[in-house]
């Protein structure tokens, strides 16, 4: 199949080389030729994984947005949902009918990437779908390699609009297998993980992680305690879902951590392999992280507005949005990506239903 991969980051590399080890042809995009340069000049990927170690042929690496987009039948964009309002405008003119575009995980990106085409004139039929995690645990190690210490076994993946999901989803897993379909573009932005698990890691370490050179908030930042409070913060993303009328599973992340019962998205042993890595004892800055500018205040602050429009408290999502503002100096409430701020909070629950269904 003809995939394209947008940007440049570890899950960019990593599903690049996956895909293309898979077999089929992708096109991997990224900006700036000068960080790019060793994959444009080499035309592939060095990898690391439970395989071994072994280089993988990318088919066509290029900087240029439009060649990536055209023509390709699934376009997959695993970037940071801080980097979504920019590239969604820059796609905005390629999309063409029949594609589907994948963003693992979206933060209801999904929406801004179909707002976008749309106010760009772009009628094409695409269907934009998003899910709750990256599918890999990755990290680049320099600027043609990438280390991949776990893969997505589990992701459930809504769409906008959902009339199309039969069809998308369908094309989406011959590309990853691990897709199972759920009710829309909403319920995927609310089986996102990254502000469920990261706030608590960064905010209940702050000390620690202000204090030494690199922190592991995985290894020894996640302990009891904090485990309790990410489970209670769970608990009110899994009541939006539920009050929402979302079906389970709702891929509570205590399963991340379970040796037995049900699978998480990554499946079993994912939280030793990842801590046993390494990769995640790193220098983490609380006012510039993606943690804190991404998992905080997209993810959170999502959450907070999703809940109030739903009718469900959530004191817990709103406490650390409070001390992350104080951390940061910043209202990061305000500048969320809330129902208000996407123009959203005066829909009222059959007409939100709608514009899943139908799109914009």
């Amino acid at each position: 199949m003809e995939v394209a991969v947008l940007g440049g980051g570890h899950g960019c590399y990593a599903a690049a080389a996956e895909l293309s080890e898979n077999g089929h042809t992708v096109r991997l995009w990224r900006r700036g030729a000068e960080e790019f340069q060793a994959v444009l000049e080499g035309r592939k990927i060095r990898v690391k994984d439970f395989k071994g170690e072994r280089d993988i042929a990318i088919a066509r690496p290029t900087t240029d947005l439009g060649e990536a987009i055209k023509g390709a039948e699934v376009v997959v964009i695993p970037l940071p949902a801080t980097t979504q309002e920019s590239l969604a405008a820059a796609c905005a003119p390629y999309w063409e009918d029949g594609q589907v575009v994948f963003l693992p995980p979206g933060t209801f990106g999904s929406y801004i990437y179909l707002k976008a085409a749309r106010d760009a004139g772009n009628q094409a039929d695409v269907t934009f779908c998003e899910t709750g995690t990256l599918p890999y645990l990755a990290r680049k190690h320099g600027p043609a390699y990438v280390i991949t210490s776990g893969y997505g076994k589990h992701l459930p993946t809504g769409c906008i609009p959902a009339r199309n999901s039969a069809a998308a989803l369908a094309k989406l897993a011959q590309v990853y297998p691990a897709i199972h379909p759920i009710e829309d573009a909403l319920s995927g932005a609310l089986m996102n993980a990254g502000g469920i698990i990261h706030p608590p890691l960064i905010m209940m370490n702050a000390g620690p992680l202000e204090h030494f050179e690199r922190w592991d908030i995985h290894n020894e930042g996640t302990q009891p305690a904090i485990r309790r409070t990410t489970d209670a913060l769970d608990a009110e993303r899994i009541r939006i879902r539920e009050t929402l009328g979302y079906a389970a599973p709702h891929y509570p992340l205590a399963d991340h951590y379970a040796k037995e019962g049900d699978e998480w998205m990554y499946g079993r042993g994912a939280h030793d392999s990842l801590t046993d890595s390494g990769d995640w004892r790193e220098h983490i800055v609380l006012t510039e992280h993606r943690y804190m500018l991404e998992d905080t205040r997209l993810g959170l602050s999502m959450l907070s507005s999703v809940g109030k429009w739903a009718g469900v408290e959530t004191p817990l999502v709103n406490g650390f949005l409070a001390i992350a503002s104080a951390i940061t100096g910043r209202d990061l409430f305000a500048e969320g990506r809330t129902l208000e701020n996407l123009g959203l909070a005066g829909l009222s629950r059959d007409q939100m239903s709608t514009l899943m269904r139908d799109g914009i």
